[in-house]
């Protein structure tokens, strides 16, 4: 989920043995996962934890700055 902030080792022996999938995506493809995930969340889908901060869009550096420390889950900027 997302762009990790460095390498990340694969156990490729889970993927190979378990029948896991990877996928990226790119293009017009993100634009389809952003229509599922709002279905989900119409749906009731309880997101709640992975949001880990939550802060006002005037504190939009330090919610960057959280993001990139991989520190954190899902930042939210709030316009409130």
């Amino acid at each position: 989920l997302g762009i990790p902030p460095e390498n990340v080792a694969i156990a490729w022996d889970e993927v190979i043995f378990k029948g896991l999938v990877i996928k990226g995506i790119y293009g017009r493809e993100m634009f389809e996962t952003w229509y599922k995930m709002a279905s989900l969340l119409q749906s009731g889908l309880d997101i709640s934890p992975i949001l880990t901060h939550q802060m006002h869009v005037d504190d939009y550096q330090q919610g960057f700055e959280t993001m990139i420390s991989g520190q954190s889950g899902k930042v939210i900027l709030n316009w409130d």
